[in-house]
């Protein structure tokens, strides 16, 4: 078994609150965003690279492996692959007839990262609209919050637009927003998530 890590890892993999148990209790559903997989690729070896043996081999397939993880970059089903943790089996490679690559059948563990429709998530204002804000969450910079899902808040258009509340709350760029999913949708021509939030509920706006 192999311990592997991919260059982006998150921060944590615990969903922190600023606020009290008690507050939390009051909160819509939280839901930790980071899954764990397991998965079994087919990892293919040039030809070229069959002289090694043992554990030149083996770091000729991790290395593969990363590059194809990196590549897939996300599924539906499972979201925006981040990390692979451990390698967990190589199986017995078989030769393609026409090229005399080798393909190795490989079980490893990973960390993916996936929102879904219900959770209370923050991210970081990146771009901001007369109608709404683009908010980054992770590797989602598609999360867009709508002017009539902020409620009490105005556009104050100019050359560093915002959005400021009666209470004088500002969302503007680079601000961290706490927010609820209201959907979430796969675009697999960019292979990629796009999220609808809002700020109707409790506990929800600017930090």
């Amino acid at each position: 078994m192999m311990e592997l890590m991919s260059d982006y890892q998150p921060a944590s993999l615990t969903l922190k609150s600023r606020y009290s148990a008690a507050r939390l209790s009051l909160l819509p559903r939280l839901r930790n965003m980071f899954l764990k997989a397991q998965l079994t690729w087919n990892v293919i070896i040039p030809a070229e690279n069959l002289d090694a043996q043992g554990l030149m081999l083996q770091k000729s397939i991790a290395i593969r492996l990363l590059e194809d993880f990196a590549a897939k970059k996300a599924t539906k089903d499972l979201g925006y692959f981040l990390a692979v943790t451990t390698l967990e089996n190589i199986g017995e490679g078989k030769v393609r007839q026409q090229s005399g690559d080798v393909l190795f059948p490989v079980k490893f563990s990973c960390l993916t990262f996936k929102i879904f429709r219900g959770e209370v998530l923050e991210g970081v204002v990146h771009k901001i609209l007369k109608h709404g804000v683009f908010l980054r969450c992770g590797p989602i910079d598609t999360i867009f919050l709508s002017a009539q899902k902020m409620p009490g808040y105005q556009h104050v258009p100019g050359e560093n637009p915002v959005f400021i509340s009666e209470k004088q709350s500002k969302i503007e760029k680079d601000v961290t927003v706490r927010f609820f999913v209201i959907g979430t949708k796969w675009v697999e021509s960019e292979r990629e998530f796009q999220a609808v939030v809002s700020l109707e509920g409790d506990y929800l706006g600017p930090l």
